[in-house]
């Protein structure tokens, strides 16, 4: 079955604020995921509200992410409760003449839907390896796979990509035409994720260098893995 486009709105995902910078685009919203690689998720317990930062990754239509099976909110989510699941990657600063007018450029995705806990084994070491080669593409075949008392200890969980939309913000500030003579500097401030020199381990063996996959490492090149 060939996959739509589009992502379709709904009540919940239709931007209010804004909306000339809502998007619905599957190819934009997977660049945005498959270039972060660190999300907030928000639920409910109990009636008091948590935020929590975890690490994911993508395969298709599905959003994995892990955490300890002791974690209070792995526990919590297991039991499929409504999430709310954040990414953003911020692009620049954006300068204006008037205070009221400075922004951030950046790239958002808003997922929202209830996850489900993984069970099988198979598909438990796929969303591990997704999350690994999500963070440092390359680097699964080079390590030990997680071992039975390792899966044991972490709970993956299963996000599907349904409910799903996308809010970006580019270009230069939006001054009031009555600002533009201000004799003060506007304009955009670009800011990347840049990695630095890799450090070995103390413990690393003699010889072993480090790999093409850590020493050009770049976020900037990760781009979605397959509309699949």
């Amino acid at each position: 079955m060939a996959q739509i486009d589009q992502f379709s709105p709904t009540v919940r995902t239709t931007l209010k604020r804004l909306p000339d910078r809502g998007s619905y685009d599957r190819e934009q919203v997977y660049r945005i995921l498959d270039e972060g690689f660190v999300c907030h998720v928000g639920f409910v317990v109990d009636g008091q509200p948590f935020v929590i930062p975890t690490a994911y990754g993508r395969v298709g239509d599905k959003l994995y992410i892990h955490g300890s099976a002791a974690s209070r909110a792995m526990r919590s989510l297991v039991g499929g409760i409504p999430v709310c699941v954040t990414v953003t990657l911020v692009d620049g600063l954006v300068l204006a003449r008037s205070a009221f007018h400075h922004s951030i450029n950046y790239r958002s995705v808003v997922i929202l839907g209830a996850a489900t806990m993984v069970e099988a084994a198979e598909e438990k070491m796929v969303a591990l390896r997704a999350f690994t080669e999500h963070v440092v593409p390359g680097r699964w075949d080079d390590v030990r796979e997680p071992n039975e008392q390792e899966l044991k200890g972490t709970t993956v969980l299963a996000l599907p990509l349904v409910e799903v939309s996308a809010k970006v913000r580019t270009g230069p500030p939006k001054d009031d035409e009555e600002d533009m003579a201000i004799p003060a500097w506007a304009g955009e401030l670009p800011l990347r994720i840049a990695a630095g020199e890799p450090i070995a381990d103390p413990h690393l063996a003699s010889g072993v260098k480090p790999p093409d996959y850590v020493t050009r490492y770049s976020r900037q090149k990760q781009t979605a893995n397959g509309l699949k």
